[in-house]
Formats: C-alpha cells, sequence, structure tokens
C-alpha cells in the first residue's frame, strides 16, 4: 500500500524533484501550486514511475483553501503521511523600499502558508498514529541573505520563523508526529538561476564542495525525513548548503 504525501510548491524546482523522489520511493503524491501547466507536468512525471497524483491549483495562503486541499487528499487516499511546506517566495527589496503589502505577502507565503498545511494536516496524522512533517527554510534565517538577491529581510525573518515554529511544534505533536525543517543554500532552479547565474562563480568560490546545490540534493533529505526508520529525528533543521561561506 502505497504512501501519501502533499507537497507544496511541487510543480518545479525544488518542490517537483522532492515530489519525484518521494514518488520513486512509493508516495502517491498531492501537488499544491498556482504552476497549473508545470504541475500537470510533475503530475505526469509521477505516474510514470507508478505512483498517483493529485493536482490542486491553490494559493498555499489561503488557509480555507489548504483544510478544503487536506481534506481532499483524505477523501480520495484515507491518509497523509508526510507534508512538505516547500512553497515559497522571493523578496529582494530592502527595508527603505519595501511596502506593507509586499511584507506581509511574503510572510504569508513563506511561514503562515506552513501554518496553514500542519493546521489542517496534523489532526490527520494524529488521528492514524503518526506522520512526518518537513518544512523549507533557507539558509538567510541564519546569515539574513544581506547581499542576495533573492532573500533581503522579509525572506529571511519568515524563514527563520519557521525554525521557530518546527522546535515549538515538535514538542507539542511529539511522539506522534516528527517535524523538521530543512535550510537550503544556492540551489540552481528555474527561478535561482535567474537570479544567481550572474554570481555564480562568485557563489561557487564560497562552497567548501565547489558548486551550486541541485534539487536532487535536497531531495535526498526529504526523503530520508520521509522514510528513516527507527526515527529519533524531530525538531531539528538541516544546512544543506554545501557549506558555504559566501551570501
Amino acid at each position: 500500500m502505497s504512501k501519501v504525501a502533499i507537497v507544496t510548491g511541487g510543480a518545479r524546482g525544488i518542490g517537483r524533484g522532492c515530489a519525484l523522489a518521494l514518488a520513486r520511493k512509493g508516495f502517491d503524491i498531492a501537488l499544491v501550486d498556482l504552476l497549473e501547466p508545470e504541475m500537470e507536468r510533475t503530475s505526469g512525471e509521477i505516474a510514470a514511475v507508478g505512483q498517483k497524483a493529485l493536482r490542486f491549483a491553490a494559493d498555499v495562503a489561503d488557509h480555507a483553501h489548504a483544510r478544503a486541499i487536506v481534506d481532499g487528499v483524505v477523501k480520495e487516499w484515507g491518509r497523509v503521511d508526510f507534508l512538505l511546506n516547500n512553497a515559497g517566495k522571493s523578496m529582494p527589496k530592502p527595508m527603505v523600499e519595501i511596502t506593507e503589502e509586499e511584507f506581509d505577502r511574503t510572510i504569508a507565503i513563506n511561514l503562515k502558508s506552513c501554518f496553514n498545511y500542519i493546521h489542517a494536516t496534523a489532526p490527520v496524522m494524529l488521528r492514524q498514529g503518526g506522520g512526518r512533517i518537513a518544512s523549507m527554510s533557507s539558509l538567510n534565517a541564519y546569515t539574513g541573505g544581506v547581499t542576495s538577491a533573492v532573500s533581503k529581510f522579509a525572506y529571511a525573518a519568515a524563514k527563520a520563523g519557521i525554525l521557530g515554529m518546527t522546535r515549538a511544534l515538535a514538542k507539542e505533536l511529539g511522539p506522534t508526529i516528527a517535524i523538521n525543517a530543512i535550510c537550503p543554500g544556492v540551489i540552481k532552479t528555474e527561478l535561482g538561476n535567474a537570479l544567481t547565474r550572474a554570481r555564480e562563480p562568485e557563489l561557487i568560490k564560497g562552497i567548501a564542495l565547489g558548486r551550486l546545490g541541485s534539487p536532487d540534493d535536497v531531495a535526498q533529505l526529504v526523503v530520508f525525513l520521509a522514510t528513516a526508520e527507527p526515527n529519533f529525528i524531530t525538531g531539528q533543521d538541516f544546512k544543506i548548503d554545501g557549506f558555504q561561506w559566501v551570501i
């Protein structure tokens, strides 16, 4: 019997890589994204490895949509074994330029979305007697990302909030649910390629392993957190950055 995973922001990039890696490990995947053509492509790739896929076109910042989506997954497949909060939005504007609306939207997509899907999913996992959650934070939760084109203070604040939420919920939801955070460094994705291409040589010089990361690098960690047995890992944040010191 297949396990069930929900992946937000699963249409492309890191989310797509993680969804496909989970599918190869026997998970049926519910994708949540606003990019419908890309989500359709990813669902076809999941089907090609022999697993089922559901697609939900939704704004992850919408709490009611999250509840309805989780209800739909449970109605279709009966359970949720793993939740990956991957959806995110960059915010390159500094304090002196950002608007209140832009700040609120950055927090809503990056941080409130995690609350939305955990709030909807945790009762299911508690009823079924177990489950795991991983939320995508960022190396910028530690560094602030002040020189990055992707992540100035609002993004960094949202991603740091994920770390606090993860630690608190590990205490609150354990021992039934294990919850962890993942902090990628610079990962080559469709969005990241456009933003980091000009700086790639400089960035690589500041990474001990001598390259930028890939979605597959992150997916290996996600699969481990979703499947490792026995499991004695919760409330942790995992940096996956090739040991990066230039930001």
